[in-house]
């Protein structure tokens, strides 16, 4: 294994004397927060210490397989910890209300892959080219020298192939498919994570697509491809919030389109933004920057208040000024 940098070494002197420990995600948790925040938590349960994990957000139906024992629960006051460790989340805010819930601690360390981290802990690992924090948790239990037992490479199997589109991203490097080998060696279910996560949409997710097919525009010579989320879309489907990730690759994955875009309703005047590129010359971290948000210059998010129309006009506006500036 490539050589560690000195930051895990500190992180693990700072979790060596402490007993209570709570592992936190960011909101609308995904395969890699997740993956990652399950695998450290039983990692560090098998050393003997006294754990919980809080997300705002109920863990989605496709990852519940992960979680069997009911270890994810939503925040809740009254509680201080030894050591609070935040996992996949790029910035206090994007932990919702677990912030105000993590006060009484003794050690606040965050994990984390995003380029757009604000470094908002004591100690901060922040490896923005590796990508997924499944993989800066791997690296962490190898260097610890905790067992990874067929559960954890479980988890982090998840988080790596999540975060990766199943290896199909740009970010992919070639260490990620060693990872991705230690992990089905140490008894990573290949057959069960495919079933749950890819091979078991319900009926609710496949109502939001036909929506997505029958809605979807594109513009700027077909480069753009991009469609609204209502929160009526979803009572119509039956669905929830989780049953829309991965939406956004139906329409990237056509052949004319640069960035895709969808805008989803959260409130009448507040709307969130998923931004996917598929060039590397186009960097949508970029662009969310601009309505204060972030994440990878190929995966980026953004929460803009405003008018719907009004947000759709500027998000549209700036990435046909993006694509424009890469001169495709």
């Amino acid at each position: 294994m490539k050589e560690h940098p000195k930051i895990i070494d500190r992180i693990l002197e700072g979790i060596q004397p402490h007993q209570s420990f709570c592992i936190i995600g960011h909101v609308r948790p995904d395969g890699d927060c997740i993956g990652s925040q399950m695998a450290l938590a039983l990692a560090l349960r098998s050393e003997g210490k006294q754990v919980v994990c809080w997300n705002d957000d109920t863990v989605p139906r496709k990852l519940r397989f992960l979680d069997p024992d009911g270890l994810m629960t939503r925040p809740h006051s009254g509680h201080s910890f030894d050591c609070v460790i935040a996992t996949d989340a790029a910035s206090l805010e994007r932990v919702g209300t677990i912030a105000k819930h993590i006060g009484q601690r003794k050690l606040f360390i965050n994990i984390d892959h995003h380029a757009s981290n604000t470094r908002y802990a004591d100690l901060n690992w922040i490896a923005a080219r590796e990508p997924s924090t499944g993989e800066l948790i791997y690296r962490l239990l190898r260097v610890a020298k905790w067992p990874i037992t067929p559960p954890i490479a479980d988890c982090l199997f998840t988080a790596v192939s999540t975060d990766t589109g199943s290896f199909q991203y740009p970010t992919t490097r070639p260490g990620t498919y060693h990872v991705a080998g230690e992990l089905v060696q140490r008894g990573a279910n290949l057959e069960r994570i495919c079933d749950e996560v890819y091979q078991s949409y319900p009926l609710a997710r496949v109502r939001l697509l036909k929506h997505v097919y029958n809605q979807f525009r594109l513009t700027h010579d077909n480069q753009i491809a991009w469609f609204w989320l209502k929160k009526r879309d979803f009572t119509r489907a039956g669905a929830d919030t989780s049953d829309a990730e991965g939406l956004i690759d139906h329409i990237r994955e056509m052949e004319p389109v640069v960035v895709a875009c969808v805008l989803e309703e959260l409130e009448p005047e507040l709307t969130r933004i998923s931004l996917r590129s598929k060039d590397s010359r186009v960097n949508v971290n970029h662009i969310a920057a601009q309505f204060g948000g972030g994440g990878h210059s190929a995966a980026s998010g953004a929460r803009i208040a405003g008018r719907p129309l009004a947000v759709q006009r500027r998000v549209v506006a700036a990435i046909k000024k993006a694509i424009d500036a890469a001169k495709l």
